[in-house]
């Protein structure tokens, strides 16, 4: 797919202090918040639920205990559900390992990660507040330890307070 065909898929193109952030609507709603590679340019939003999201996601970047006030479209399955809402009742500055969310669960750590990577909204859904039991994990399906995607999440969660990645907040900004 060409860059361009890319870029028309996103009603906003958000730059933020932790990246770039697509945003996709339909019918109202937010279908999809998409955490994008460097190379892409922001794009003013192109209807008034885009705008919503940019104005919320920029008041996270200032604030991180704003509260998102999103209509998100409903998507997953009822199990993909049940982990997001895990994932959106843990505290700013905490973080709970796949393990942790899957016992909760009564499900496995490797199918909480898969339903992390298939979360459609980051950020507004803390999926990066789950973390591997030996270290960071991945984040939206990656684990290149140097890749944009982790570079995110370890700017999210220093943002949010976890003093372990205090540190790399600077680094990246």
């Amino acid at each position: 797919m060409k860059i361009q065909q890319e870029v028309s898929l996103f009603q906003a193109i958000v730059d933020l202090p932790l990246g770039k952030v697509g945003v996709r609507t339909e019918a109202g709603q937010i279908a999809e918040l998409c955490y994008l590679p460097p190379h892409f340019d922001a794009k003013a939003p192109q209807d008034a639920v885009a705008e919503i999201a940019a104005h919320q996601l920029q008041r996270y970047c200032e604030n991180p205990d704003y509260v998102f006030d999103l209509p998100l479209r409903t998507v997953g399955t009822p199990f993909q559900q049940r982990v997001w809402a895990a994932i959106a009742s843990i505290p700013r500055g905490s973080m709970r390992t796949y393990g942790e969310l899957a016992s909760h669960l009564g499900s496995v750590p490797r199918a909480v990660g898969q339903a992390c990577g298939a979360n459609w909204f980051p950020v507004v859904i803390p999926c990066h507040r789950v973390t591997a039991a030996t270290g960071l994990g991945g984040f939206s399906r990656s684990d290149d330890p140097n890749g944009y995607l982790l570079g995110i999440k370890r700017w999210l969660l220093a943002h949010e307070g976890s003093s372990e990645y205090a540190w790399q907040q600077t680094t990246l900004l």
